[in-house]
């Protein structure tokens, strides 16, 4: 198998001191091991997502000295494969319609089980209201968003759920039923506005550029049980996960896009060199 890294990134904002260390960290580790280096846009924030910060993303990355492939995979056009996915859930009974607004869900979670967290990877733990009532018969309804039956999901295999940490947690991760169920409970995932979600659409993208080893922030670290019971349902790989620390500003707060003040393209403007970027993010 090729070792294959991938950089991800939305366009819905200016790449920072973050966005470039997960970048050249990918790079880094496709070229120390004669594989390749892939870019993906994840652009299926429809309302968010701007071309002239799409074309910002390619022109930072190639000063750092970045290179992959052409085309490069744009979320924006990959509806047909979410929406097979989606129909493959639906039909196994495993999607249900939500009709709860935030409002509903935040009321409704209030009071959680004893012990258990209100908040998981994905927000707010969904405390199942639609679950039993919901119709799961016809066909899959595109008009409200679906949820993901978690209870059902994880009688669909055994309790071998698994992934391959690199990163500073490394080792075999295992999860097991009730964390999946308590702690992060009925995922949405297709959105009325988006036909997809975040953790569909990259769960199918990264099988579909066969992504061996996904280099990714740790934020998305238990995110990452979600996308291996995704690929256990949809009968696709399971890649090496290595999420990486995040870089964080003087009072230790994570960056944002919204952070301008550490922009690439405001560093390039200051006559910044691609080696004072490494050497900014350690690398």
């Amino acid at each position: 198998m090729i070792f294959r890294t991938r950089f991800a990134p939305s366009p819905t904002g200016p790449l920072h001191l973050g966005h470039a260390y997960s970048a050249l960290l990918a790079f880094d580790m496709a070229q120390a091991h004669a594989g390749e280096f892939l870019l993906r846009i994840e652009d299926i924030d429809k309302s968010r997502a701007r071309p002239e910060w799409e074309a910002q993303i390619y022109d930072d990355l190639a000063w750092l000295g970045l290179r992959w492939p052409h085309p490069v995979m744009r979320q924006s056009e990959r509806q047909a494969a979410y929406d097979g996915a989606l129909d493959q859930l639906w039909q196994h009974g495993l999607l249900y319609p939500c009709t709860c607004s935030r409002a509903d869900i935040a009321a409704a979670a209030s009071a959680p089980q004893e012990g258990a967290p209100l908040q998981g990877p994905d927000g707010i733990i969904y405390p199942g209201t639609c679950r039993a009532s919901a119709c799961r018969t016809g066909l899959r309804p595109t008009n409200c968003p679906l949820r993901l039956d978690m209870r059902k999901a994880v009688e669909c295999f055994d309790n071998n759920v698994y992934f391959t940490e690199t990163g500073h947690r490394h080792g075999d991760i295992r999860v097991d039923a009730d964390t999946l169920i308590l702690e992060i409970g009925d995922i949405v995932l297709s959105r009325r506005d988006m036909g997809t979600s975040y953790h569909l659409s990259v769960v199918l993208d990264d099988a579909a550029q066969g992504i061996s080893n996904v280099v990714r922030g740790e934020d998305l670290f238990e995110a990452t049980k979600i996308h291996v019971v995704l690929q256990k349902l949809l009968g696709l790989p399971t890649p090496t996960y290595h999420h990486h620390c995040l870089i964080r500003d003087a009072a230790g707060k994570r960056l944002a896009k919204r952070d301008d003040a550490r922009a690439i393209s405001l560093y390039r403007s200051e006559g910044k060199t691609p080696e004072d970027i490494r050497f900014m993010v350690e690398l």
